[in-house]
């Protein structure tokens, strides 16, 4: 089975970036480094999902993200599925930060049960059979709707959304041009999907990047 390793943002303030992450509690899960001269605009396909257990804990993390300067894309509140809202990161990264419950069961804290990155992709059948061609497993899939990979290896979760439904869900426009802004690292790599999101090969342990 091919392996998923890790997550590396590539931004334009690498110091700024990495205080946000630590801050948050996301820096475990994601690397920063000095992004490319390719432009970006509008919406850059993905999302970081952070879960927790209860609604008291999204608020903290929410409160935590606003702090280091994240922006409000959309406001905590309940739904029939649970409890979330989202920020955009001072990179443009946007994070789902959401729980399951719609009550507190103890003291909010800030502890992060699950990072999931998702892909906004235009065929998630597609990209699932690329993925899968390459090494991945599958998870869990429902049509195309929604695939989460097996990756027991990495601290991140990796699964596709059709992009137009993660854009709504997150709360932000479909349309974006250039550079993703992220890299994925794997031992099936170097390759570029079909939706222009690049793998590099794995190099070994993960390590903390700030350039």
């Amino acid at each position: 089975m091919t392996s998923f390793e890790s997550v590396t943002l590539e931004v334009s303030d690498p110091t700024t970036a990495d205080a946000f992450y630590q801050a948050v509690g996301l820096g475990p899960y994601v690397d920063v480094r000095a992004a490319s001269d390719v432009t970006t605009t509008g919406f850059r396909g993905f999302a970081l999902s952070l879960v927790t257990s209860q609604p008291g804990n999204v608020d903290a993390l929410i409160a935590a993200a606003l702090d280091a300067g994240a922006t409000t894309l959309k406001p905590a509140t309940k739904s029939f599925w649970g409890y979330g809202g989202v920020v955009r990161a001072p990179d443009g990264t946007i994070c789902k930060i959401a729980s399951s419950a719609k009550k507190d069961t103890g003291p909010a804290t800030r502890h992060i049960d699950q990072v999931a990155l998702l892909l906004g992709v235009a065929d998630v059948k597609a990209s699932k059979r690329f993925y899968v061609e390459r090494g991945l497993a599958v998870a869990r899939s429902f049509g195309g709707k929604y695939v989460e990979f097996d990756t027991p290896t990495s601290a991140v979760t990796l699964a596709l959304y059709p992009r137009r439904a993660l854009a709504k869900d997150t709360g932000v426009p479909q349309e974006g041009t250039g550079s993703h802004g992220i890299v994925l690292a794997g031992a099936a790599g170097p390759f570029t999907d079909p939706d222009g999101f690049t793998w590099h090969a794995r190099s070994g342990d993960r390590t903390h990047i700030v350039q």
